[in-house]
């Protein structure tokens, strides 16, 4: 059990019921995570990843989704975790990254995706500690659902419009959406 899973304990908070609603959980390492499923846009399996030069160490490169070209994140590097090789179950979250210069898609690579879960107020929590390698300005908060621990993301500051931004002025012939 991680040291996020021990640390994790019910209290009353008053962000909990900004954190209520439905997450798509996916899993990362050990841990499992949640982003508000109305920023996803789509998920999709593994695919062919074309590098570029000059991107940060944690972008793999970009996709063609459908004739829209979509950068892409390893988020187990993003978030500082080991690299590992793709598997079966390795997919792209395409997600919308929102902020009042304007909304923009990019994908994040993950280990798997779990499911959808509803997490009512009572059980969200807000923690103030740092989830292992994970910087708490990404996290909302945890849920526990059926007594397994939830890390539920903030998109928007895990992926900022202005750093999408930036990885886009790096892709040729890229336009913002």
């Amino acid at each position: 059990m991680s040291q996020l899973s021990r640390q994790a304990g019910r209290s009353a908070d008053s962000n909990a019921p900004l954190m209520a609603g439905k997450y798509l959980t996916f899993r990362l390492n050990e841990e499992e995570f949640g982003l508000e499923i109305m920023k996803v846009q789509e998920i999709i399996g593994i695919m062919p990843v074309t590098h570029l030069p000059r991107l940060p160490q944690y972008v793999r490169g970009i996709v063609n989704l459908r004739g829209r070209i979509v950068p892409t994140v390893d988020l187990r590097l993003k978030f500082g975790l080991p690299s590992v090789p793709d598997t079966g179950k390795t997919c792209i979250i395409v997600v919308e990254v929102q902020s009042a210069k304007g909304n923009l898609n990019v994908g994040l690579i993950v280990d798997e995706v779990a499911e959808v879960v509803h997490i009512d107020a009572n059980e969200a929590d807000h923690v103030s500690q740092f989830a292992g390698n994970i910087a708490m300005e990404y996290v909302l908060g945890v849920g526990v659902v059926n007594d397994s621990v939830k890390i539920l993301l903030d998109i928007d500051k895990v992926m900022t419009f202005d750093e999408v931004k930036d990885i886009q002025t790096l892709i040729p012939s890229q336009q913002a959406s």
